[in-house]
């Protein structure tokens, strides 16, 4: 075994490692859904059902995952996405997350409720694209406030979360007994002991330093007000936020800003209106609304609305290169990747994050080989066979779409 490769040969090796490194309570915030996980499932079902056609006899010698995004150029399609748990998985896992990824070329995404300072991220990280994402609070300044932080802090781009107006559902956090900040029970004492080398290795070293981990980007009062809530439920979600706010945010913010969380091509189009540089189609992971659509069968009526007008990005349920090679023929400008890095984080730090982009780095290269691809340019939805029931028609006429701007879709 290569030590670089951590004994993990696919991103559910590293699923398994880290559920074996980790607490329940922990592995399975990161892990689950929400409710009945119909979400997640599907999340996972819909990549199964769409097909790639080969072409062969193609000179594939040259091939080349490289894009542009946001006018700099990085070596493969993907980006970290923004997940608050990394420095749970590791200690300051979010500083090892944003080092993998520096070292990958890729960007990294920082959430609003990471255990790690934006700070101390950024110094942990030198070299790294990095992105901060939003939350929107009931008090609107404390939430302008981090966005100061952030581009202080020397964030390049800013994704604002909008499908979070209420905290999922999600019962087994509550029946582990994990909260935020950490408060020792009889139940996760007894998960943690089971647990010597994430009780070593992260929480011993978070108390020795700088005590229970807790939400390190939050106001100091703010964080001492929270006490002992379910991890999920201790983020001050608004349930009031509009339009407006997105404008307001425009005008503060210098830098890219994307909005996150988009499922319906009206909501990309307003997002558009409203300044935005680009959207993420998402549906959270499974982790909010149970029942939403896939963010893949929701990606083609929003490139149909908004495609030539800003980028659009996706997430939601990718853990194979040939899922990443699915997006990006359908047209997506690139992936986030949030789960496949965290297994990765818990699994080995920045060496476990490391293994999880470069497995994703060997895949999508031998999909475009066997595709007959030699740039992620040439992808297109000629290389797609969707299921029929597959939403891929014009978000304006609602006719089934079979010669897109970008390939044309075979439907069976």
């Amino acid at each position: 075994m290569k030590p670089d490769t951590l004994g993990a040969y696919n991103i559910a090796d590293l699923r398994e490692l880290a559920k074996r490194r980790t607490p329940k309570g922990i592995f399975e915030f990161v892990d689950r859904g929400t409710e009945d996980e119909i979400g997640v499932r599907n999340n996972r079902a819909i990549f199964e059902r769409i097909k790639l056609k080969p072409r062969t006899l193609v000179d594939v010698s040259q091939r080349s995952q490289e894009i542009t995004l946001f006018g700099k150029k990085q070596p493969m399609p993907i980006v970290i996405g923004p997940t608050g748990s990394a420095g749970l998985m590791w200690y300051h896992g979010e500083a090892a997350l944003a080092r993998a990824a520096a070292a990958a070329g890729i960007p990294f995404s920082l959430a609003t409720g990471s255990t790690t300072a934006m700070e101390t991220v950024a110094e942990e990280s030198p070299g790294a694209t990095r992105w901060f994402q939003l939350y929107m609070w009931p008090d609107r300044s404390l939430s302008h406030q981090l966005v100061e932080r952030a581009r202080n802090a020397g964030f390049e781009a800013l994704i604002v979360t909008v499908d979070g107006a209420a905290a999922g559902n999600r019962e087994y956090n509550m029946r582990n007994g994990f909260t935020m900040p950490f408060r020792f029970t009889r139940r996760n004492c007894t998960d943690v002991l089971m647990h010597p080398r994430w009780m070593m290795g992260t929480l011993l070293r978070y108390i020795a330093t700088t005590g229970m981990p807790k939400y390190e980007n939050y106001p100091t009062h703010v964080k001492n007000r929270i006490t002992n809530l379910p991890m999920g439920r201790a983020s001050p979600r608004s349930d009031s936020t509009t339009w407006d706010d997105l404008r307001a945010l425009r005008k503060l913010w210098p830098h890219t800003m994307i909005v996150k969380g988009i499922l319906h091509p009206q909501d990309a189009v307003m997002a558009a209106e409203c300044g935005a540089d680009g959207v993420v189609v998402s549906n959270h992971g499974g982790r909010n609304l149970d029942s939403a659509i896939s963010s893949i069968e929701a990606l083609p009526e929003i490139l149909d609305a908004v495609g030539k007008r800003m980028t659009v990005m996706v997430d939601s349920g990718f853990r194979r290169g040939s899922d990443v090679v699915k997006a990006l023929a359908l047209g997506a400008h690139a992936v986030l990747i949030g789960r496949a890095t965290l297994y990765g984080t818990g699994a080995g730090g920045e060496a476990g994050a490391a293994r999880a982009i470069a497995l994703f780095r060997e895949e999508i290269n031998r999909v475009m080989a066997l595709l007959g691809v030699r740039s992620i340019a040439e992808l297109g939805r000629e290389h797609l066979v969707l299921p029929r029931d597959f939403p891929a028609h014009d978000a304006s006429t609602g006719a089934v779409v079979l010669d897109h701007p970008r390939r044309s879709t075979a439907i069976v």
